[in-house]
């Protein structure tokens, strides 16, 4: 392990594009209150009253871009708290960019939002506004877009179509089943002002990764919009859950899926016939969890979710199957890195979480097996971009075959910007020799703070440091060696955020 003052050393003078950290280059922030702990924790489950967020939404919503940094540090500094600036910047996209036709592209200044608090409930106290910054540097830029382009706006719910109750879950369902974009939206209105939020969560769980349209967004927003809510409170739940049902309700320029067999919703009806009754005891098993990998590297998306049941049938735990999920999307970054293989890993952080929250054990072993179609579909997707490496998880092993080389961390995000593979055996032989994956964690967050320049930077690194922690420790190492096909290097350009932030901080 390393000693915990030298890492601290390091995170004060970590290497950046040949320059070097210093305490002094992130004097800036201080002139922010720093950022708790507490403020960045989860709520609890009673319902929150608060005062109206809608003039600092409309701060945001009204300042030019080129202004609003300056201007949010200043009612910061008369005491707006994180939480508040949280759920404005959510607010701010929901009401101002739609997720069509695409639940992507310039959707994700939404997206990003819990991509960006994870970031900086991670970092330091005195640099957790860095990402926040980011984000609301970043929706501005798409509100121009989509007032440019269609001007759009979220409208107010039709109040008179407002279901209630049981009536209203009713109508919930019924309108997703039947892609019904009219009625879902009254429901969804109903649903929040009628139910518990565990139930509304377990409506949308059932709808929300039954298609791989928009290779995995919806899952993902309906991941990080709930996490989003568990922080700035329920009582901003109805704008944000009505915006992930119109996004959900997107099929592209397919015909209505509720009377079509369609390729993109096949795998979630499929999987409905896989599922058993799972075995009183279950095991971990690193060999079911290497089947799988092999699998996912030539089964199609019944075949991979058809072996994930035959072995948790056989009594294997859901957390080997999940590795198998995990590493095996890291294998197919390895093999095809960009944007489409990173998604396979942002889309099984998502999943991960809903299934984790879902009640409904059935639910729970339909999105796993769902996560499992999903690898061989985005190997698929890949495959549609271009040659595979000829690559594997076993390649990824630690550098000259002899564990604990003599590499530090700056040494190995120094290769990230130069030879990944190089960077990733070295990441593999430092954390089987006992480094510490905390000083890599937080290297790489730091270097996204420096180097991030859009939402995928900061979606992917929160995703995959975060799924580190939930891979069972053989294969743990490994998963985040694969990581480093997607991370920041040491000389990768910065992205201008600091310079720009300071600047709105020093004015």
């Amino acid at each position: 392990m390393i000693d915990p003052k030298n890492r601290r050393q390091f995170l004060k003078t970590a290497a950046v594009g040949g320059m070097a950290w210093s305490a002094a280059d992130w004097a800036f922030l201080g002139t922010l209150p720093r950022v708790s702990a507490s403020e960045t924790a989860a709520v609890s489950d009673r319902v929150l009253f608060t005062p109206e967020i809608e003039p600092l939404v409309r701060l945001i919503e009204d300042t030019p871009r080129e202004q609003v940094l300056e201007r949010l540090a200043g009612v910061i500094r008369k005491g707006t708290p994180y939480r508040e600036v949280l759920a404005a910047l959510q607010l701010t996209g929901i009401r101002n960019v739609q997720p069509r036709p695409s639940v992507g592209f310039k959707f994700h200044s939404v997206l990003v939002v819990n991509s960006c608090h994870l970031a900086s409930t991670a970092g330091p106290e005195d640099e957790r506004w860095l990402p926040i910054f980011w984000a609301i540097d970043y929706v501005k830029a798409t509100q121009a877009e989509e007032a440019s382009k269609t001007g759009w706006k979220m409208k107010p719910v039709n109040e008179a179509k407002v279901p209630h109750g049981p009536d209203a879950a009713k109508l919930f369902a019924e309108a997703m089943e039947t892609w019904n974009v009219e009625k879902v939206d009254v429901a969804t209105a109903g649903i929040v002002r009628s139910l518990k939020k565990d139930e509304v969560f377990e409506l949308f769980a059932r709808y929300a990764a039954r298609d791989f349209r928009d290779i995995g967004h919806k899952a993902i927003f309906l991941a990080n919009a709930w996490r989003t809510l568990e922080v700035i409170g329920w009582q901003h739940a109805e704008p944000v859950l009505r915006s992930l049902a119109f996004a959900m309700m997107s099929h592209g320029n397919d015909p209505n899926p509720a009377k079509n067999d369609l390729a993109a919703d096949r795998p979630w009806k499929q999987n409905a016939a896989l599922i058993t009754a799972r075995p009183a005891t279950t095991r971990i098993d690193a060999g079911a969890t290497n089947e799988l990998i092999a699998a996912h590297r030539i089964g199609n998306a019944h075949e991979a979710a058809k072996n994930a049941a035959e072995i948790l049938s056989a009594g294997v735990s859901a957390d080997s199957v999940w590795d198998g999920v995990f590493v095996s999307a890291g294998e197919l970054l390895m093999r095809q890195p960009g944007i489409v293989s990173l998604h396979g890993l942002t889309s099984a952080n998502a999943l991960h979480y809903i299934a984790g929250q879902v009640k409904d054990e059935s639910l729970r072993q339909r999105l796993l097996l769902q996560a499992c179609s999903f690898n061989a579909l985005f190997r698929d997707a890949a495959k549609g971009r271009g040659q595979l490496a000829k690559l594997a998880v076993s390649d990824v092993a630690p550098l000259g075959g002899v564990s604990g080389g003599p590499f530090t961390v700056e040494e190995i995000f120094a290769d990230v910007s130069g030879d990944k593979l190089r960077a990733s055996r070295k990441l593999c032989s430092y954390l089987n020799g006992g480094g510490d994956p905390k000083a890599v964690l937080d290297a790489a967050r730091r270097l996204v703070f420096q180097k991030g320049s859009n939402s995928h930077d900061y979606k992917f690194s929160s995703a995959v440091l975060e799924n580190f922690a939930h891979v069972s420790p053989e294969f743990r190492n490994q998963f985040l060696a694969l990581a480093v096909f997607n991370l920041k290097g040491t000389s990768d350009r910065d992205s201008g955020l600091i310079g720009r932030t300071r600047a709105a901080l020093q004015a």
